[in-house]
């Protein structure tokens, strides 16, 4: 599908957050996702992944998660000075701060007229992809894709040494799929089997993949980008997403 993209400033708690906004330029309503970035914030990788996302018939809302501590547009470069910075910039947001940004990125999609009532959903990379299964927590998120999540099996979630994350796994209602690398070293073996575990005894609707890539293997820049296995795990995000919000055709 053809679509259209533009930056919408929202407040949180005084702070303006900026974020990315791709959708469907054929008018209609379709279901909103509140998709996450890794450390390094709104780059050239993730803004592909926003538009990806869109064209395949989804309102999709990319908010810049540092907009306490970076400057409005900025985006961490793939280096091991942006590494450090965009773990520095984590080190510094709490769990709760996630939260209400969260918060607020999905009260916006609920308002927006392009998204369909009832069809909101989640998805994030790397440190994004813990943020997903936190903004799964409220009722009325039913489909949340989390890509290589890191610091779930343990709790670390920026300044949070553990942020309780995986104890709350009851309260998410709605599906959830989590896509892994085989070879990803932050979240190994016996950190996925913790994983399954708490939302197996927490009862959540929940699929895991595990793909023979390393961490971050969707973002197509760097040695670790995987071509074949990044497609086949969009397939399987998009397949989900339309299994739940109950429709085979992009638009509502």
């Amino acid at each position: 599908m053809i679509i259209t993209t533009e930056y919408v400033d929202i407040a949180v708690a005084g702070s303006p957050m900026r974020m990315l906004v791709a959708a469907p330029r054929a008018a209609g309503r379709y279901p909103g996702i509140l998709l996450y970035s890794d450390i390094f914030q709104l780059t050239g990788s993730t803004t592909r992944a926003v538009m990806r996302l869109a064209g395949y018939g989804f309102v999709v809302a990319a908010p810049e998660i540092y907009h306490r501590i970076e400057p409005v547009g900025a985006a961490i470069p793939f280096d091991d000075a942006g590494r450090e910075r965009g773990l520095n910039d984590a080190a510094q947001t709490t769990g709760g701060e996630f939260d209400a940004d969260a918060q607020a990125v999905l009260d916006w999609l609920s308002r927006e007229p392009r998204v369909a009532a009832g069809a909101l959903g989640a998805a994030g990379f790397c440190i994004g992809g813990h943020l997903a299964f936190r903004a799964a927590l409220p009722r009325d998120v039913r489909a949340t894709v989390c890509f290589y999540p890191t610091g779930l099996h343990n709790g670390k979630l920026g300044k949070d040494a553990d942020a309780g994350s995986l104890e709350r796994a009851a309260e998410i209602s709605g599906d959830l799929l989590l896509i892994f690398g085989a070879l990803d070293p932050h979240i190994p073996e016996d950190g996925r089997a913790k994983i399954a575990q708490a939302l197996r005894q927490a009862g959540t609707k929940f699929n895991v993949s595990l793909y023979p890539a390393e961490h971050a293997f969707m973002r197509d820049e760097g040695p670790r980008y995987d071509a074949e296995a990044t497609d086949q795990a969009w397939a399987e995000a998009i397949a989900f997403y339309r299994r739940v919000f109950g429709s085979k055709s992009p638009a509502f």
